[in-house]
């Protein structure tokens, strides 16, 4: 479905309806989902600077914590469906609620944690803060804003990369044995109060609220835009277009997660310098942040079909050039290869829920994109713990270029992907 479907009400019409239904404009909808999905992205983008100073003091070696890293993404996104069913039939205000406290009190938990279970677990309830937060943010805006779908999805996601920028130096120049404790707990505090608070704001709206008409609503095809059929979940899985896109979202995310996980370990593999590190990891969040609303934008304005398959392909460019920057000793080349990697990585986050809006509809956005977002897990799995199996047996190079190849094969198959046939 090219994007001129995004645009079949016109955007005066709707943000009118919504002020009449929030009492103020739905921006803020959007601005309090991006503050809370601001504030738990630590989770995602510090942990390379984080993992050192706990394998420390706990005695472990660092390897033993890869798999914190994998079961982080594995409840993020396994938590997404139930999350995104409750949300869907009860609001997001409640279990944003829960959120602030798991996501809040995860990082507390582990300014205090002994053992490496302690990590484990402590990580894996924060992830599913992180799950919830993350749900209501990306459907706060395909809800409210069915007219501009990349652009506000790339909004809530951008903040859930460029947010940790803002942790970034803060952890970097407390990341040792004695310091790290007093960093975490910190953030753990300011993360549960501050999505607690923006949780106040949060509302759905109510159904079918862009209809013109109640005559134009039909009863079995409820749709948030004219002559768009609405699909419950059921219904989705049984289109190959989900599976396609379920299979593309695990492949580029392999090499984007492999990347934003290990890009410090890499550059120090490579004997860069410990600032090339630093600063590689302050621009995967900043430019991953900015890619986001970028692409997401233009994706309301081409086809988004299109914009998936050329970004996905030169994420897949990006990771080789970094391989070749690094074999290379280049410094900023390795920088400016981190850079392209995430500038086309990145966006897939805006991209996907939007294509999702556009092929199943928005009621049911939150679950529907949730099975989607499962495609997350299998990129945590191969980006985390196989990757570290594959460094270990291969080299950080034949692997890193692997997941290059897996993010061009995403890209091509988007080439194939067509509108779903409303029954």
């Amino acid at each position: 479905m090219s994007s001129e479907s995004s645009h079949t009400h016109s955007t005066p019409d709707i943000s009118v309806r919504a002020r009449e239904t929030l009492g103020r404009s739905r921006w803020w909808q959007v601005a309090a989902a991006a503050i809370m999905m601001a504030l738990v992205s630590p989770y995602q983008y510090v942990w390379s600077s984080i993992e050192g100073p706990l394998a420390a003091d706990l005695s472990i070696p660092l390897p033993a914590l890869g798999l914190v890293f994998t079961l982080f993404v594995g409840f993020q996104s396994l938590s997404q469906f139930p999350i995104g069913w409750w949300r869907d039939t009860h609001g997001p205000r409640l279990i944003s609620f829960a959120a602030g406290i798991l996501a809040g009190g995860g990082y507390v938990g582990l300014a205090y944690a002994t053992e490496v279970w302690q990590l484990y677990v402590l990580y894996s309830l924060g992830a599913i803060g992180v799950g919830i937060v993350y749900t209501v943010a990306v459907n706060t805006a395909l809800k409210w804003f069915p007219d501009r779908r990349g652009l506000t999805t790339g909004i809530g996601t951008m903040a859930f990369a460029a947010g940790s920028a803002l942790f970034i130096p803060y952890v970097r120049a407390n990341a040792t044995v004695a310091g790290y404790s007093t960093v975490l707990r910190n953030m753990g505090l300011l993360i549960g109060v501050g999505v607690i608070v923006g949780a106040l704001i949060l509302r759905d709206p109510p159904e079918n609220w862009t209809k013109k008409s109640a005559e134009s609503t039909s009863s079995s095809d409820h749709s948030g835009a004219p002559g768009q059929r609405e699909y419950r979940w059921q219904e989705m899985v049984r289109t190959w277009q989900f599976w396609l896109l379920l299979v593309m979202f695990t492949l580029v995310n392999t090499a984007g997660l492999m990347l934003t996980a290990k890009v410090v370990s890499l550059a120090q593999q490579f004997g860069l310098s410990a600032a090339i590190a630093t600063a590689s990891a302050m621009v995967l969040a900043l430019v991953g942040g900015l890619s986001r609303i970028l692409v997401g934008g233009l994706s309301d304005r081409v086809d988004r079909r299109l914009t998936i398959a050329v970004t996905a392909m030169l994420c897949g460019v990006g990771m080789f050039v970094l391989v070749w920057a690094g074999l290379l000793g280049s410094q900023w080349g390795f920088v400016a290869a981190v850079i392209v990697a995430t500038f086309f990585w990145s966006p897939q986050f805006a991209l996907f829920p939007s294509i999702v809006g556009d092929y199943y509809g928005q009621a049911q956005s939150s679950t529907n994109y949730a099975l989607v977002y499962l495609g997350k897990v299998g990129g945590g799995l191969f980006g985390g713990v196989i990757a570290g199996v594959l460094i270990t047996m291969t080299g950080w190079s034949t692997t890193f270029l692997l997941g290059g190849v897996l993010a061009v094969c995403a890209g091509l198959g988007a080439l194939v992907l067509t509108p779903p046939k409303s029954a």
